[in-house]
Formats: C-alpha cells, sequence, structure tokens
C-alpha cells in the first residue's frame, strides 16, 4: 500500500516553521526564533537539565545544538553551570530574560493551534494527537534501533 504520510508530516514542519516564524515577526518577538523557541519551551517545563535532554525533547540534533545554544547564550537566554554530581554534563538554565519572554511564546503558539485546527471537532482534535503520538513512538522506537 502506499502512502504519502512522511510526505505530508514534511510539508506540514516546513509550512509550521515558515508560519511560526512570520507570527513571531508580525508580534515584533524578535528575541528568539522557532528552533530556539523549541529550547526555551524545554527549559520551560523543566530548568537545568543537559544538552542530551534538550536534543531528545526538542527533536534537535546535538550537532545543531551546539552553535544554537553559544548564540542563546550569548543572548542572554540561557546560563550554563557543571552538574554538581557529575562534572562531565554540563547543565542549561534559564535567565530571567529567557522566563519573562514565556508570554510571547505562548501567545505565538496558541495562534499556531488556532491555525492548526481552524474547523475540527474537539473529538477530531483528540483522534489526531492520538495518531499523532503513535507516529512519534513508532519513531522514537525505531529510532533507538
Amino acid at each position: 500500500m502506499k502512502t504519502n504520510g512522511g510526505f505530508l508530516i514534511t510539508k506540514v514542519k516546513q509550512l509550521n516553521d515558515r508560519i511560526f516564524e512570520k507570527i513571531l515577526a508580525k508580534k515584533n518577538v524578535d528575541a528568539f526564533n522557532g528552533p530556539q523557541g523549541r529550547i526555551l519551551y524545554v527549559l520551560w517545563q523543566e530548568d537545568g537539565v543537559p544538552i542530551k535532554t534538550i536534543s531528545e525533547k526538542s527533536g534537535l540534533a546535538i550537532t545543531s545544538l551546539t552553535t544554537m545554544l553559544e548564540r542563546m547564550e550569548k543572548n542572554g537566554l540561557i546560563g550554563r553551570r557543571q552538574d554538581e554530581s557529575d562534572k562531565r554534563k554540563t547543565l542549561l538554565f534559564l535567565t530571567d530574560r529567557a522566563r519573562n519572554l514565556k508570554n510571547d511564546y505562548d501567545s505565538v503558539s496558541d495562534e499556531m493551534g488556532n491555525i492548526f485546527y481552524e474547523g475540527f471537532s474537539q473529538k477530531e482534535i483528540r483522534e489526531f494527537e492520538s495518531y499523532l503520538e503513535k507516529i512519534i513512538m513508532n519513531l522514537e522506537k525505531w529510532s533507538e534501533k
């Protein structure tokens, strides 16, 4: 059976990234871009985590994160500290400036959600998100092989 799921997901990601950047610009949010917003989102959920956790939860490769994190640190969004219990690990922390940007991110995220689900019923949203969760589980299982 021929399917188009992979192509459709790629198209959704490309459009999502483009529209997210447009909404950031429309709202005059220039402190972070889309990928940096994903990093901040992870840290807003749990501050003081290693880079590996950021990579796993944001879906960004560690190699991509290195440059982004340096830029974010230079722009006063994050700080780094050595893990007291494991000196080999560096933990990432939000700055006060980044904490104060959460409302901006939430506003952009809410607008994205409205765009995503326009014309969907609550039941359709729940079903759709359950399918996405299954796809994510399948991809994570496969990536661990």
